[in-house]
């Protein structure tokens, strides 16, 4: 167990090779006030420079939702104005960038409501898994607020525009089961079995080496911008310290011996 940081409704957890991020204002269904995202940054931060944790699940307490999005009750002191709603978004937007881009594989673990901003926190993670008789939503034009480019072309680029646009424009409700047609989840499991799938996917991942998944990570996220703006140098270096790795020789060698591997990260 890591320190707790700045607010009790985020809870961080180290569990062997997973890292544990926990949204944990279950009263009003884990909706995130501006001092949980501000500790999202932290926690994330602080499992990127663990070398022991492989693997990071977001996820959220008291079973009855993920992330059920803002914690709209701030909005009349925190958003009431133009400049405010900006200085909000942009501590939002920025805690959802770094679980985006940090290097560690993430995995969304939804069971119960995934609405608005917790749908935007769950694209920020690289897998989602979702207990049957989860729901899935952006209510923004019920609310009447704007929606973020940025935020609108991370849907687009996974679910398409033809379901970006049904998403958008209803602003209903979705099932798990349609969530996993449009390809906004990667997989549905009955509820009772949904930490087990989660820990069994994080041991596949943890027993991988971290730096082959790390150079994958970072190719895919390259793949996904425009072409002028994609670093192929960077995806060039990482493949090259993956060969001149100490576990290529492990992963090697592990073939040979007809054992499994045994990886460090370098």
């Amino acid at each position: 167990m890591l320190d707790q940081p700045m607010t009790s409704k985020m809870t961080a957890e180290k569990d062997g090779a997973i890292g544990r991020l926990i949204f944990n204002n279950p009263a009003r269904h884990n909706a995130v006030s501006l001092e949980m995202w501000e500790a999202v940054a932290r926690i994330v931060e602080d499992f990127e420079h663990d070398d022991a944790i492989r693997v990071i699940v977001v996820s959220g307490a008291g079973g009855r939702a993920f992330v059920s999005g803002a914690d709209i009750s701030e909005f009349k002191e925190r958003r009431a104005s133009e400049e405010a709603a900006a200085a909000y978004a942009k501590i939002s937007e920025g805690a959802r960038l770094r679980l985006q881009e940090t290097l560690k594989p993430t995995i969304a673990m939804i069971r119960g409501y995934c609405i608005g901003g917790g749908v935007g926190t769950a694209l920020a993670c690289d897998l989602r898994i979702a207990a049957e008789g989860s729901k899935f939503g952006i209510p923004a034009a019920k609310l009447g607020l704007g929606y973020a480019y940025d935020g609108i072309k991370k849907l687009v680029d996974l679910v398409g525009p033809a379901y970006a646009r049904e998403i958008f424009f209803t602003a209903r409700q979705f099932t798990a089961e349609e969530a996993l047609r449009m390809g906004l989840v990667n997989q549905v499991v009955p509820d009772a079995e949904l930490e087990d799938y989660v820990n069994n996917s994080c041991a596949m991942i943890a027993a991988n080496a971290p730096l082959t998944v790390q150079a994958a990570k970072v190719a895919i996220r390259e793949a996904l911008k425009d072409e002028s703006a994609r670093d192929l140098a960077l995806c060039k270096r990482l493949v090259d310290e993956c060969f001149a790795s100490a576990d290529y020789t492990e992963g090697r060698t592990a073939f040979m011996e007809k054992r499994k591997p045994l990886f460090h990260g370098r």
